[in-house]
């Protein structure tokens, strides 16, 4: 998947950095590329609303594009920088094309995958049920997905592969944005799905699904996690200093607020960006995903390796092409 789209950027040439050698009192435009619409990406949420960007000279435009769009995206030049996941920055790298990750902002996974709560029953998952057991019941069944080769894609899969079902062929996916899960759900167009909250939230909340199992709650053994990785590539960083080092102080200062303001973060950015949630459920999604928040938000080789086991468990990623090392993927140096 990453492959041919990855060749193909390589092929035409990276434009990495879009301005060279701009200086300190000189504004700097960035593309910022988003996966989703979800909790994940608070922190660039805050630091685009409450002003952090503009106060290191930034001028950012923010693009949408979903799943692995965004990173090619970065790889293709049409973007600067992009946040997203470990399993996703490592495959990409294990196909030899190099991320250069300056921050993480997350340090656990926040995937969830949930079952319409008749399928539930049918098949005879129950609450009591260990996480493991309930995921063995999923045979035959179609679960909505975000984006194929996505984190939302990889933790589906670990979930099946951990049950000891066939990855490829147990399980029907169907791809679609988050906001359209619960409604397929209803619908009965699919029968549970796999994305981040607040999502995964209003159909829990709201009776109308179960909890298959959690990365939040059940993959102590993925501790830590590269969930948030704020990534460009090298040469970006090589040719513009300057605009590596002010994104980095403008994500640490997103994260610095999202740890001691959680609560203007919730009234003046989340309320506003999810208006059209509960904004009960949405505060039910808002208190772990806080908690999920990195305190140190310097990437390490310990959550780099635990990303890469979700895509190897998940068969997204072939032993023989596995990392051995991290060098050269992640520098601290702006974050001194």
């Amino acid at each position: 998947m990453f492959k041919r789209l990855f060749a193909l950027a390589a092929a035409t040439g990276l434009a990495t950095g879009f301005a060279t050698g701009a200086a300190k009192s000189q504004d700097i435009d960035v593309i910022l590329a988003l996966p989703a619409q979800t909790l994940t990406f608070t922190t660039a949420f805050v630091a685009e609303d409450m002003g952090f960007f503009k106060k290191e000279g930034l001028n950012v435009t923010v693009r949408n594009l979903v799943g692995v769009a965004s990173p090619n995206a970065v790889l293709a030049g049409s973007a600067h920088f992009t946040v997203g996941t470990g399993p996703v920055y490592l495959r990409a790298a294990a196909q030899g094309q190099k991320f250069y990750a300056i921050a993480n902002m997350i340090d656990r996974m926040m995937v969830e995958m949930v079952l319409r709560k008749d399928v539930a029953d049918k098949v005879g998952i129950t609450e009591k049920m260990p996480a493991t057991e309930r995921a063995k019941r999923l045979k035959g069944l179609t679960i909505g997905i975000q984006g194929v080769g996505s984190i939302v894609h990889a933790w589906e899969r670990y979930v099946v592969a951990s049950a000891g079902l066939d990855v490829e062929n147990d399980v029907r996916i169907a791809p679609m944005d988050p906001p359209a899960m619960l409604p397929a759900m209803e619908n009965k167009a699919i029968d549970g799905y796999t994305t981040s909250m607040p999502f995964t939230t209003a159909a829990t909340v709201s009776g109308k699904a179960v909890m298959v199992r959690s990365s939040v709650t059940d993959a102590p053994e993925l501790l830590p996690f590269a969930y948030a990785l704020v990534y460009t590539v090298p040469e970006t960083c090589q040719k513009n200093r300057e605009m590596c080092a002010r994104m980095a102080r403008a994500f640490a200062a997103a994260g610095k607020m999202v740890q001691e303001q959680p609560q203007k973060v919730f009234n003046e950015v989340l309320k506003k960006r999810f208006a059209k949630m509960d904004p009960e459920l949405l505060k039910a999604a808002w208190g772990p995903t806080q908690l999920a928040h990195a305190k140190d938000i310097r990437v390490n080789d310990k959550m780099l390796h635990n990303s890469q086991q979700v895509s190897l468990v998940a068969k997204l990623l072939e032993p023989k092409d596995a990392l051995k090392d991290f060098n050269g993927l992640y520098t601290d140096e702006f974050l001194k």
